[in-house]
């Protein structure tokens, strides 16, 4: 009997959540992958709170008339540019039970480009 994608995933995220946590001087960048967007956000675990988030869905990124691996790269870029504002400069890479290729690299990379470090 063969397990579904969502329950294969959520098991993976959870193995990944119990090694990580985000702290006030590293949080941690969460990133969630539907179908047709794309979210991303950095998140302090000790206090419960998000610092700063970006998704596709924001209006300079909808308008983009392009694929979802390179929207995935606005999203990534959009948000180093909010975190490094908001003066965070070092994060932990939450990719969510997702396998790290596609739009949840293109958003990694982008991020780190934009003066991220994780």
């Amino acid at each position: 009997m063969s397990k579904s994608t969502v329950e294969r995933r959520s098991k993976i995220r959870r193995r990944i959540r119990g090694k990580l946590s985000g702290t006030a001087a590293m949080p941690r960048l969460s990133v969630y992958r539907s179908n047709k967007d794309i979210y991303a956000q950095i998140i302090d675990d000790s206090k419960g709170i998000t610092l700063c988030s970006a998704s596709s869905r924001e209006d300079q990124i909808k308008d983009v008339k392009d694929n979802k691996v390179s929207k995935a790269g606005l999203v990534g870029k959009s948000l180093a540019e909010k975190a490094v504002a908001a003066g965070i400069k070092s994060v932990v890479f939450d990719r969510g039970g997702y396998l790290y290729h596609g739009r949840v690299k293109s958003l990694a990379d982008a991020a780190r480009e934009g003066g991220l470090e994780f």
